[in-house]
């Protein structure tokens, strides 16, 4: 059985403007998605799925790719979306279910679903490596979105993105000497990043200000001391805020936090990054927060 993985991603940089093509900063994560496959030559045209949580089962499903029906699932939704998904696999592809070969496909993602670590982009991006096939029109075809965490999983890395005026990134070594002072706290919550680009879709907005994120992912990206790079991540997250007509994470949940408090893509939950201060762990807990990660535990850059 062969084997394909993905790393997660988290979105450092530029929220929604990725969408109107702001340059992008976003790393890498340890935990992702592995994809296990083999092939059978039985002649029955079947795709058997399989979708594990954490290694817990979690969605499993049978297709006939020859009709593309649905022969049974434990998740009618979910199997759906997987049938929708691998039918376009079988348009972009030269090599993968164009005879009658049986094929068993396998998923197991590391992290939480509600993380917000890429689930499907990870996924995107293993069924394009197996099928050599484009993950950004794969990913088009089936979800949307800018394309930044595709990008990631591909590159296996840190990325610079920018999907306009057509998609290009470049890996980076955001690798800053103060790292180790930045954690990550998950909100409790999953966001729907499509919801929240809708929203955004609706605001006017100018080449100059999506320029501006792009020169504050580029400060950002050189950023050698803790003090300035936090004078960033506050000035970021204001322009955002006043942009959607979101109040701040901080506002909201940390207001008396003595640092820094950033949103890490769609506003309102999955992670965000702040830095250590004295009794950072207690302040969190104690207002419910009880997931929080070092960067060494978490980040892959």
């Amino acid at each position: 059985m062969g084997e394909i993985y993905s790393p997660g991603k988290l979105m450092l940089t530029s929220e929604y403007f990725a969408v109107d093509g702001a340059l992008v900063l976003a790393v890498s994560t340890k935990l992702g998605q592995e994809f296990f496959f083999e092939e059978k030559a039985d002649g029955k045209s079947l795709i058997f799925w399989e979708a594990y949580h954490q290694n817990k089962l979690w969605l499993k499903a049978v297709i006939d790719y020859k009709s593309w029906q649905m022969v049974e699932t434990n998740i009618q939704s979910s199997g759906d979306f997987i049938l929708k998904t691998l039918k376009n696999v079988q348009s972009l592809s030269e090599i993968k279910f164009k005879n009658t070969d049986s094929y068993f496909l396998k998923t197991n993602l590391q992290f939480p679903a509600d993380y917000g670590l890429g689930s499907s982009s990870t996924l995107m991006n293993n069924l394009a490596e197996w099928s050599q096939i484009n993950p950004f029109l794969l990913n088009t075809l089936s979800l949307g979105g800018s394309g930044y965490d595709i990008a990631v999983a591909h590159a296996k890395s840190a990325v610079l993105f920018q999907n306009k005026p057509e998609i290009h990134f470049e890996k980076v070594n955001f690798n800053p000497k103060f790292k180790n002072e930045l954690i990550f706290i998950h909100l409790n919550q999953k966001q729907d990043s499509r919801e929240g680009i809708n929203h955004y879709k609706t605001k006017k907005k100018s080449e100059s200000m999506i320029d501006d994120f792009s020169n504050l992912t580029r400060k950002i990206l050189i950023c050698n001391e803790l003090e300035n790079f936090s004078e960033l991540m506050v000035l970021h997250e204001q322009r955002i805020s006043d942009f959607v007509e979101i109040p701040t994470v901080k506002s909201l949940y940390f207001n008396d936090c003595p640092v820094f408090v950033k949103s890490l893509g769609a506003w309102g939950g999955d992670f965000v990054m702040s830095a250590k201060f004295d009794g950072y762990k207690d302040y969190f807990w104690g207002k419910g927060f009880t997931t929080v990660f070092d960067w060494e535990d978490l980040i892959s850059c």
